[in-house]
């Protein structure tokens, strides 16, 4: 991503027709160096040439045809409203609200613009004003013996202008730099928003899910402790024995050893939302999840994946953060090379304040003065040499960024496959148990079977609705999972800033 030569000028004078030409070569020829940047010119890398995400095609339809994929599809900016949940919605954007670390992310934003600005006055010569006023007396041996001591007033007044001219570029560099770290600081915001809110909607459909599984299993505890009533009233006929009730007694604690870890989870979920909207673990949100709050997204947008390195943060964040190693490079060369500076002064000097603008106490000065590093032991050398490794890493990081988004996005897309498989299997098996409970009841009803065989064919059914509950909540939290892999629709909630890379999206 840089090149090997590195000083790079661009010329931006060319030389007029008149008289004595040589007259404007110096000041030309300074011109013309400001125009030169040492160092690479950052080129972002391209996107990666696949057409898919997977090595298998992507199908455009899930197995149960409750989900479609629409490739090319677009992410709306609030892409969680796709689960058409006032709740979620409200929730989400109390998130938002008041999450630390997305605040943390906007101030560390607002410190990277400043510190740009600050850089960026580099570029613009330096003036200063100075007023001094003194009350001296000489000694009689600092004339020599022959002069008598002298008492005055000296009042000075100055204007001061410094202009160091960047002549390779290396300040222009800097600021560079200092830009690419602000872009790099902004997708590190839209980063966290990504994150927060995927992980506010994740946790609300995990609160959904471990509701509904506790319900089940109280229903199954509740049956199991109904069970063990009627064999220990067998025993006491002398129907069973006692190895009977002791298998009917394990039973029902397991049934009940399965309730408190639901509610540990259920409590640190709710827990998790409180702190993702900003608020201690005690002040939980008012609001409680069912499944029956969400609704599944019947189509979701696709991103092809020859854009989603311009949608994910995370990559754009890897590349602002090569993009500033590699202006970094052009600054440790710049630090090699000599550095000119121009100055001037005009003031005025007298011996009474109110004659300091008279005629005669005026005074300037020009100057301008160059400076290189003749002997360093190898220091700048090797910062050089660091910044251009620091760059290399910059670039396998990047890399490594973009291989982890395309593994996510297969993942997420494989997973909601699997999950409608799955989920044919759940419901299959949620009716063969309901159709078993019903059939129970009716024959007991008719006097054909037991009243413990019913609440048998009812726990079975009930530990089945919950297993296929939470295979609805993982669909659920994988669909989520897809539209946060590919980027979450940042982009359509904000403009690009002006001074940020423009991101194009169809």
């Amino acid at each position: 991503m840089y090149s090997r030569f590195p000083v790079e000028c661009k010329p931006v004078y060319s030389f007029m027709r008149g008289p004595s030409p040589f007259f404007f070569a110096t000041p030309l020829l300074l011109v013309s160096l400001a125009a030169c940047a040492v160092g690479p010119d950052f080129t972002p890398p391209p996107a990666p040439d696949v057409m898919a995400y997977d090595a298998t095609p992507t199908p455009a339809v899930t197995e149960d045809g409750l989900q479609y994929l629409r490739l090319g599809g677009k992410i709306p900016a609030q892409w969680w409203e796709l689960f058409h949940s006032p709740k979620l919605d409200r929730l989400v954007a109390a998130a938002i609200a008041n999450n630390p670390d997305l605040a943390a992310a906007e101030a560390s934003l607002r410190a990277s613009e400043a510190e740009l600005a600050a850089g960026s006055g580099e570029l613009f010569p330096t003036v200063s004003a100075k007023l001094t006023s003194e009350r001296q007396k000489t000694a009689r041996p600092s004339s020599g013996g022959f002069a008598p001591p002298l008492t005055y007033s000296l009042h000075n007044a100055s204007v001061g202008v410094s202009y160091g001219l960047d002549v390779f570029g290396g300040t222009r560099r800097a600021v560079e730099e200092l830009q690419a770290q602000t872009d790099a600081a902004r997708y590190q915001k839209d980063a966290a928003w990504l994150t927060l809110t995927g992980n506010v909607v994740t946790a609300a459909v995990q609160e959904a899910s471990l509701r509904a599984q506790i319900v089940a299993a109280r229903a199954v505890a509740k049956d199991q402790a109904k069970i063990l009533d009627m064999t220990k009233a067998s025993l006491a006929a002398g129907a069973v024995g006692k190895n009977v009730v002791d298998t009917q007694t394990t039973a029902l604690a397991d049934a009940f050893a399965v309730i408190p870890p639901l509610e540990h989870q259920l409590a640190a979920t709710r827990h998790e939302l409180a702190v993702l909207t900003g608020q201690m673990p005690q002040q939980r949100p008012h609001e409680f999840f069912a499944l029956a709050d969400l609704r599944l997204p019947k189509e979701i947008p696709l991103s092809l994946p020859s854009k989603l390195v311009a949608q994910r943060p995370d990559i754009l964040q890897a590349q602002a953060n090569m993009h500033a190693a590699s202006a970094a490079i052009g600054v440790t060369v710049a630090a090699r090379l000599p550095e000119i500076t121009l100055s001037a002064n005009l003031g005025s000097m007298a011996n009474a304040f109110d004659k300091l603008f008279s005629p005669g106490g005026g005074f300037w000065n020009l100057g301008a003065s160059a400076a290189e590093t003749v002997f360093d032991g190898g220091t700048l050398l090797n910062k050089e040499r660091a910044a251009r490794a620091q760059f290399d890493v910059s670039k396998e990081q990047y890399r490594k960024t973009v291989l982890t988004a395309f593994e996510n996005v297969a993942d997420a897309l494989h997973a909601l496959q699997s999950d409608a498989e799955i989920l044919i299997a759940k419901k299959a098996a949620a009716n063969a148990a309901t159709d078993a409970s019903a059939l129970a009841l009716a024959q007991f009803k008719a006097g054909a079977t037991s009243k413990t065989d019913l609440l048998s064919a009812q726990s079975a059914a009930h530990q089945a609705l919950s297993a296929l509950t939470q295979a609805e909540a993982q669909r659920y939290a994988d669909t989520a999972a897809l539209l946060v892999a590919l980027g979450g629709g940042w982009w359509n909630h904000a403009p690009s800033p002006s001074n940020s890379p423009k991101v194009s999206h169809d």
